[in-house]
Protein backbone atom coordinates (compact mmCIF):
# COMPACT_ATOMS: atom_id res chain seq x y z
CA UNK A 1 0.00 0.00 0.00
CA UNK A 2 1.21 3.58 -0.45
CA UNK A 3 1.50 6.72 1.19
CA UNK A 4 2.00 8.86 -1.33
CA UNK A 5 4.95 10.51 -0.40
CA UNK A 6 7.53 10.85 -2.84
CA UNK A 7 10.38 8.66 -2.80
CA UNK A 8 13.88 10.88 -3.34
CA UNK A 9 16.87 9.86 -4.36
CA UNK A 10 19.90 10.51 -3.63
CA UNK A 11 21.99 12.69 -6.23
CA UNK A 12 25.02 10.49 -6.94
CA UNK A 13 28.59 11.66 -8.56
CA UNK A 14 31.20 10.09 -10.43
CA UNK A 15 34.62 9.24 -8.84
CA UNK A 16 37.22 9.54 -10.37
CA UNK A 17 41.13 7.73 -10.75
CA UNK A 18 44.00 10.33 -11.17
CA UNK A 19 43.87 9.23 -15.05
CA UNK A 20 40.27 10.62 -15.04
CA UNK A 21 38.96 6.68 -15.13
CA UNK A 22 35.72 5.79 -12.84
CA UNK A 23 35.96 4.27 -10.45
CA UNK A 24 32.70 4.35 -8.21
CA UNK A 25 30.12 6.89 -7.19
CA UNK A 26 29.04 8.79 -3.90
CA UNK A 27 26.48 10.81 -2.91
CA UNK A 28 26.29 14.61 -3.88
CA UNK A 29 25.36 15.61 -0.32
CA UNK A 30 28.72 14.32 1.20
CA UNK A 31 31.18 14.68 -1.95
CA UNK A 32 32.25 18.29 -1.47
CA UNK A 33 34.04 18.41 1.75
CA UNK A 34 37.74 19.89 2.89
CA UNK A 35 39.18 16.30 1.62
CA UNK A 36 36.88 16.14 -1.99
CA UNK A 37 37.66 13.18 -3.99
CA UNK A 38 38.14 13.61 -7.48
CA UNK A 39 35.25 13.50 -9.49
CA UNK A 40 33.47 14.08 -12.88
CA UNK A 41 31.66 17.19 -13.84
CA UNK A 42 30.91 20.14 -16.48
CA UNK A 43 30.22 23.30 -17.19
CA UNK A 44 28.37 25.51 -19.80
CA UNK A 45 28.54 28.36 -21.28
CA UNK A 46 25.45 29.96 -23.04
CA UNK A 47 25.11 32.23 -25.98
CA UNK A 48 21.92 34.25 -27.49
CA UNK A 49 21.84 34.81 -31.67
CA UNK A 50 23.64 38.24 -30.16
CA UNK A 51 26.51 36.79 -29.06
CA UNK A 52 25.86 37.62 -25.61
CA UNK A 53 26.56 34.84 -22.71
CA UNK A 54 24.11 34.52 -19.77
CA UNK A 55 25.85 34.61 -16.56
CA UNK A 56 23.85 33.25 -13.75
CA UNK A 57 24.58 34.65 -9.89
CA UNK A 58 24.65 30.96 -7.66
CA UNK A 59 21.64 31.08 -4.89
CA UNK A 60 23.17 32.16 -1.28
CA UNK A 61 21.61 27.74 -0.89
CA UNK A 62 24.52 26.48 -2.74
CA UNK A 63 27.32 24.85 -0.67
CA UNK A 64 30.26 26.30 -2.44
CA UNK A 65 30.58 30.03 -3.51
CA UNK A 66 27.04 30.87 -2.83
CA UNK A 67 26.44 34.54 -4.31
CA UNK A 68 29.05 34.65 -7.00
CA UNK A 69 28.46 35.38 -10.29
CA UNK A 70 29.41 31.93 -13.01
CA UNK A 71 28.89 30.65 -16.04
CA UNK A 72 25.38 29.64 -17.59
CA UNK A 73 24.77 26.39 -15.77
CA UNK A 74 27.34 23.40 -13.88
CA UNK A 75 27.05 20.21 -12.50
CA UNK A 76 27.47 16.56 -12.57
CA UNK A 77 26.57 13.84 -14.96
CA UNK A 78 24.98 11.08 -13.27
CA UNK A 79 26.27 7.17 -13.06
CA UNK A 80 25.96 6.12 -16.72
CA UNK A 81 24.85 9.19 -18.20
CA UNK A 82 26.60 11.20 -21.01
CA UNK A 83 28.50 14.30 -20.12
CA UNK A 84 26.04 16.95 -22.91
CA UNK A 85 22.92 14.60 -21.85
CA UNK A 86 23.64 16.02 -18.34
CA UNK A 87 24.47 19.29 -19.89
CA UNK A 88 21.12 19.45 -21.35
CA UNK A 89 19.38 18.12 -18.37
CA UNK A 90 21.03 20.92 -16.21
CA UNK A 91 19.87 23.92 -18.44
CA UNK A 92 16.38 22.37 -18.68
CA UNK A 93 16.17 21.86 -14.71
CA UNK A 94 18.27 24.99 -13.44
CA UNK A 95 17.39 27.66 -16.01
CA UNK A 96 14.21 26.01 -17.57
CA UNK A 97 15.67 26.59 -21.28
CA UNK A 98 17.02 23.89 -23.94
CA UNK A 99 19.58 24.74 -25.76
CA UNK A 100 19.69 24.86 -30.24
CA UNK A 101 23.14 23.45 -29.79
CA UNK A 102 26.02 22.00 -27.96
CA UNK A 103 29.66 21.65 -27.98
CA UNK A 104 32.63 20.48 -26.42
CA UNK A 105 35.06 23.23 -26.35
CA UNK A 106 37.59 22.44 -23.40
CA UNK A 107 37.47 18.09 -22.93
CA UNK A 108 40.18 17.99 -21.09
CA UNK A 109 39.75 20.91 -18.57
CA UNK A 110 40.25 19.96 -14.71
CA UNK A 111 40.53 22.22 -11.76
CA UNK A 112 40.54 22.12 -8.01
CA UNK A 113 39.89 25.27 -5.79
CA UNK A 114 39.18 25.64 -2.22
CA UNK A 115 36.62 28.17 -0.53
CA UNK A 116 36.85 30.83 2.33
CA UNK A 117 35.44 27.77 4.62
CA UNK A 118 37.83 25.32 3.07
CA UNK A 119 35.03 23.26 1.32
CA UNK A 120 37.26 22.37 -1.90
CA UNK A 121 36.05 21.44 -5.45
CA UNK A 122 38.16 18.87 -7.23
CA UNK A 123 37.11 18.10 -10.74
CA UNK A 124 37.58 16.93 -14.03
CA UNK A 125 34.62 19.21 -16.01
CA UNK A 126 34.59 19.10 -19.62
CA UNK A 127 33.49 22.82 -20.69
CA UNK A 128 30.40 23.31 -23.25
CA UNK A 129 29.67 26.05 -25.01
CA UNK A 130 25.51 26.16 -26.56
CA UNK A 131 23.33 28.45 -28.22
CA UNK A 132 20.42 29.40 -26.21
CA UNK A 133 17.10 31.20 -27.54
CA UNK A 134 14.89 32.93 -25.01
CA UNK A 135 15.31 33.90 -21.33
CA UNK A 136 15.94 31.76 -18.31
CA UNK A 137 13.57 30.38 -15.61
CA UNK A 138 15.83 29.53 -13.17
CA UNK A 139 15.29 27.61 -10.29
CA UNK A 140 15.55 29.87 -6.97
CA UNK A 141 17.25 27.11 -5.11
CA UNK A 142 20.05 27.09 -7.84
CA UNK A 143 20.25 30.38 -9.11
CA UNK A 144 19.73 33.88 -7.65
CA UNK A 145 20.16 36.11 -10.27
CA UNK A 146 21.05 35.93 -14.36
CA UNK A 147 21.80 38.18 -16.72
CA UNK A 148 23.46 38.76 -20.80
CA UNK A 149 26.47 40.52 -20.88
CA UNK A 150 29.28 40.91 -23.29
CA UNK A 151 31.92 38.08 -22.61
CA UNK A 152 34.55 40.35 -22.93
CA UNK A 153 33.49 42.42 -20.10
CA UNK A 154 32.96 39.10 -18.09
CA UNK A 155 36.03 37.76 -18.90
CA UNK A 156 37.96 41.61 -17.98
CA UNK A 157 35.60 41.52 -14.25
CA UNK A 158 37.53 37.90 -13.80
CA UNK A 159 40.55 38.75 -14.71
CA UNK A 160 40.84 41.92 -12.47
CA UNK A 161 38.10 41.15 -9.98
CA UNK A 162 38.56 37.47 -9.80
CA UNK A 163 36.99 37.64 -6.58
CA UNK A 164 33.26 38.38 -7.94
CA UNK A 165 33.75 35.43 -9.89
CA UNK A 166 33.45 31.46 -9.68
CA UNK A 167 37.20 29.99 -9.05
CA UNK A 168 36.24 28.11 -12.39
CA UNK A 169 34.80 30.33 -14.41
CA UNK A 170 38.03 32.40 -14.20
CA UNK A 171 40.02 29.53 -15.28
CA UNK A 172 37.96 28.67 -17.91
CA UNK A 173 37.66 32.13 -19.71
CA UNK A 174 41.26 31.84 -19.63
CA UNK A 175 41.07 28.51 -21.50
CA UNK A 176 38.18 29.31 -23.48
CA UNK A 177 39.51 32.62 -24.77
CA UNK A 178 42.93 31.06 -25.94
CA UNK A 179 41.15 28.38 -27.78
CA UNK A 180 39.14 31.06 -29.96
CA UNK A 181 35.92 30.77 -28.32
CA UNK A 182 35.76 34.26 -26.39
CA UNK A 183 37.48 37.21 -27.08
CA UNK A 184 40.79 37.95 -25.16
CA UNK A 185 40.77 39.85 -21.53
CA UNK A 186 42.30 43.09 -22.60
Amino acid sequence: MSSGAAVTVAEQVVLLDPAGAPIGTMDKAEVHTTETPLHLAFSCYGFDARGRMLLTRRSLNKRTWPGVWTNTACGHPAPGEAVDDAVRRRLRTELGIEPTSLRLALPDFSYRATAADGIVENEVCPVYVAELSGDPSPASDEVMDWQWVDPSAFARTAADAPFLVSPWSVLQLRELAAAGFLPRAR
